[in-house]
């Protein structure tokens, strides 16, 4: 059957994580397939660059699904869009070769973890943020980041429960910056463990209020284990924004995000 690829943009707070749970909590996959389902009059099933674990965002979610229905790619965005949740929007639709895989034919995947630095919690996008109180010193935070680029094997940084044979991943850029009291940690790598991003956050945040040396984030990845690695922290302000692919793919480019940090960093 044909190909296609989409890109879906998602508020995690209300879902379960990205994959189907057996249990009929609600998902997003669930909803995705739903939708799709619908569009096309039969079953049909979807494929992820990343999963995604509950309450986490996702901004530009690549996918991929086969189906022997015929729609146009405007047909198919808006068809599903009408019969998703507002939590979850499709970006857009078009056909690729049957050789795209959205997890296999990636070469990347990028996430954003966004931290709100301020005194007081905030009440808007409270489910879309991580709060910390605490003052948090940004060039601490990015002395700490540099010694977690590269190829390492980063079982300190994964969950206990990870199921990946393999905890060597190899991380190509972990920036820093500071947006009033915005500060967003942007990480790229090939592939990502579970947990991988949170328990990166938990330390730097650690390093960035003073608790901890930034020579720590290296002690804690020389270690190889997880129980040295401090909290993990909140999946609140966590965000899957990008995954890159061939160029023969024609997959169109991302736009910056998440939405409310657009203006202020570019991708």
């Amino acid at each position: 059957m044909p190909r296609y690829a989409a890109s879906v943009q998602y508020d995690g707070s209300h879902f379960f994580g990205w994959q189907m749970l057996k249990t009929g909590l609600p998902t997003v996959q669930a909803a995705v397939e739903g939708a799709f389902s619908k569009v096309a009059n039969h079953p049909v099933s979807v494929i992820c660059a990343g999963r995604t674990d509950a309450r986490v965002h996702g901004c530009n979610q690549i996918i991929h699904f086969d189906t022997d229905a015929v729609r146009t790619e405007r047909g198919w965005a808006y068809g599903a869009n009408a019969n998703l949740p507002d939590e979850v929007a499709v970006n857009w639709v078009k056909p690729v070769s049957d050789d795209f895989h959205a997890r296999f034919s990636a070469l990347w995947r990028r996430y954003r973890y966004v931290v709100y630095n301020h005194p007081i919690r905030p009440a808007h996008l409270c489910k879309g943020l991580t709060w910390n109180y605490r003052p948090l010193d940004v060039e601490r935070m990015k002395e700490a980041a540099e010694f977690l680029v590269g190829e390492h094997d980063f079982t300190s940084y994964r969950a206990i429960q990870c199921q990946a044979k393999n905890p060597v991943r190899h991380v190509t850029r972990l920036d820093i910056s500071r947006h009033g009291p915005l500060i967003v940690i942007d990480v790229q790598a090939n592939a990502f463990l579970h947990h991988m991003i949170r328990n990166f956050a938990g330390v730097l945040m650690a390093v960035g209020c003073g608790k901890r040396e930034p020579g720590w984030a290296k002690e804690v990845l020389e270690a190889r284990d997880r129980t040295q690695g401090g909290v993990t922290a909140s999946p609140c302000g966590l965000y899957f924004v990008d995954a890159g692919y061939d160029k023969v793919f024609g997959l169109p480019a991302c736009e910056s995000s998440p939405h409310f940090i657009a203006p202020l960093i570019p991708l």
